[in-house]
């Protein structure tokens, strides 16, 4: 009698946590941000600034905008996407997140960085940039098939007519920081959003791309049609338009217009 009994506490309890499963928000616990790479430096001291005001826990995935993307049309979602710009009317468009919710946090260009110490080369304009782009011996950009950067500067190359001359002497950054390689000195220079330059111990910024050839990327924040929670998304994207994250993502080299 005392087996059966326990046994049918067990299928009770069991029963009882598959339909808590059920109803219970997938991130009750905490928010999972999934972010493009370019916002992690302000994010990261950011982050732990939201937690303690807010009691809520983030788990932040940063990536590539292309490889989130992806992510995405597998059919995954995390609460809140912080993207750039030119994808929020695709993600918009495919249901992943409510329309006209997108909110701008801040812009960034992109830039070269060399070693910190070697010799600053001209950037200053197109034809500058193109021949200390033909005399370097070694560079390094974000795939164009994952990134901002790399889609972008991928087309500067054309523009200014060396992609062929270059191509040989390039190494196609994945992930992170493709800056790295160059402040260990093992690549001769790099580019990527200046946002991404700054952090790099060991990299400089030689200078933004010329105006000409620059292109300024907006981030915005948004939750998505599955967030376990929107009043904690909400809260999450007021508290990065606060003045006191205003001020940490211009230290960080974002632009912000508010």
């Amino acid at each position: 009698m005392s087996f059966f009994f326990h046994a049918q506490v067990r299928h009770a309890a069991a029963a009882l946590a598959v339909a808590l499963s059920l109803v219970l928000p997938a991130h009750a616990a905490g928010l999972l941000v999934w972010s493009a790479g370019a916002v992690k430096p302000a994010l990261e001291e950011l982050a732990p600034q939201f937690e303690k005001a807010s009691g809520w826990q983030l788990t932040v995935q940063y990536a590539p905008v292309g490889v989130l993307m992806r992510r995405l049309a597998e059919g995954t979602q995390p609460d809140v996407l912080i993207l750039s710009a030119d994808v929020v009317q695709e993600v918009e468009t495919k249901g992943w997140v409510p329309r006209g919710t997108a909110t701008p946090l801040g812009s960034v260009g992109v830039g070269i960085a060399i070693k910190q110490g070697a010799a600053l080369p001209d950037v200053s304009s197109p034809d500058a940039l193109r021949k200390t782009l033909l005399a370097a011996q070694t560079l390094t950009y974000m795939d164009p098939q994952k990134g901002t950067s790399g889609k972008h500067f991928a087309s500067v190359l054309e523009q200014l007519g060396i992609a062929d001359q270059v191509r040989a002497k390039t190494t196609l950054g994945d992930l992170g920081y493709v800056l790295e390689p160059v402040a260990r000195g093992e690549i001769e220079m790099g580019v990527q959003q200046i946002t991404e330059i700054l952090p790099v111990n060991g990299a400089v910024l030689v200078g933004p791309l010329p105006p000409s050839l620059q292109k300024i990327t907006t981030y915005s924040i948004m939750a998505t049609v599955k967030a376990g929670d929107m009043a904690a998304a909400s809260q999450l994207r007021k508290f990065l338009q606060t003045p006191e994250a205003t001020a940490i993502f211009k230290r960080k080299g974002f632009m912000v217009d508010r």
